[in-house]
């Protein structure tokens, strides 16, 4: 079974993606912030995919992603951010964190389904 961890300060986005994905045959680990989220991603086994909210309390997503990517344990993990900024913002966002893709909010099911099975 895949793993994914979303990273979201909005509890309706992580269980709303957790009714999407479950169902679909995924295993879905939540975490409300980035240092939540370590305890999920260096974990074994590893995700096969971290989704993370851009805008965050503490630490931005996209600053957790440089982190992420920075950690030989965790670089090859593909991460996407999430966001309701603009495609061009978001765009520059994933090129600038070192990101793999991102996911426009609000999440639509079959977009989420969509990128989820892209990259897992």
């Amino acid at each position: 079974m895949k793993r994914v961890i979303l990273i979201d300060d909005c509890k309706l986005t992580l269980a709303m993606a957790r009714d999407i994905l479950e169902p679909a045959g995924y295993e879905v680990l939540t975490a409300e912030s980035g240092i939540e989220a370590n305890q999920h991603i260096y974990a074994t086994p590893p995700p096969d995919l971290i989704m993370i909210d851009v805008v965050m309390p503490m630490l931005q997503g996209d600053r957790k992603v440089k982190l992420l990517k920075d950690r030989e344990t965790s670089a090859k993990i593909p991460v996407l951010l999430m966001s309701s900024k603009s495609l061009d913002e978001l765009e520059v966002l994933v090129r600038e964190s070192g990101a793999d893709g991102y996911m426009q909010k609000p999440l639509r099911p079959q977009n989420l389904l969509q990128a989820v099975e892209q990259w897992t």
